[in-house]
């Protein structure tokens, strides 16, 4: 079994997570400790919560996790988690991984905010997260910024809300979710399934 580091920053639903990753094939260690992250066959960044302060907490691993990066580790991460793939984000100063170039921006205009419940995504592009994944699969949705990346090629799917914003992204072996996969019930299986394949290859 592929084992994942899932990071642990102080934000999130580490918990839920982990039942999900594990049902999906992995061992997991919760954990930020730079030598286990590093050793780990995969990486997840799970979120809930503001940019700013969960920049401030992951500041210290920046440099493990890009260099995981570039040696080619899988790195999933969903909600505040994809978030801080991008470089920076309107709801608060510090910087993100940089990984995927962009930003986080706020939805604009009358929208109520956040954007919570079930919503669907349409696919933009083909990618091995999005295996078995139909267009009228529902994901579950709670946040109030969205990424802009500076290359839209990085857009897997996409979700409507006032705006089509992007839902999934992936560039190499990363890949980021804005919905949470570990509440999204079957297709939030499916999807972290996928993943477990894909780290498995």
């Amino acid at each position: 079994m592929p084992k994942a580091a899932l990071i642990d920053y102080g934000v999130g639903n580490i918990f839920s997570m982990k039942n999900a990753l594990q049902k999906a094939g992995f061992t997991v260690e919760v954990t930020s400790n730079r030598k286990a992250i590093s050793s780990a066959d995969a990486i997840v960044l799970p979120g809930v919560g503001a940019f700013g302060a969960a920049a401030k907490n992951i500041a210290g691993l920046k440099n493990v996790i890009v260099e995981c990066v570039e040696r080619g580790v899988p790195l999933l991460g969903s909600c505040l988690g994809m978030q801080l793939l991008f470089d920076g984000s309107e709801e608060g100063a510090g910087e993100g991984l940089g990984i995927i170039n962009g930003g986080v921006i706020s939805f604009r205009g009358e929208l109520k905010t956040p954007h919570m419940g079930w919503n669907t995504i349409v696919t933009v592009r083909l990618n091995e997260l999005m295996e078995g994944i139909e267009e009228d699969d529902y994901f579950y949705f709670v946040h109030s910024y969205y990424a802009s990346p500076a290359d839209p090629n990085v857009v897997v799917a996409v979700t409507g809300y006032g705006v089509n914003f992007p839902s999934v992204v992936s560039r190499d072996a990363v890949y980021g979710t804005q919905f949470h996969p570990e509440k999204s019930g079957k297709t939030g299986a499916v999807l972290l399934k996928n993943f477990s394949n894909i780290v498995g290859r």
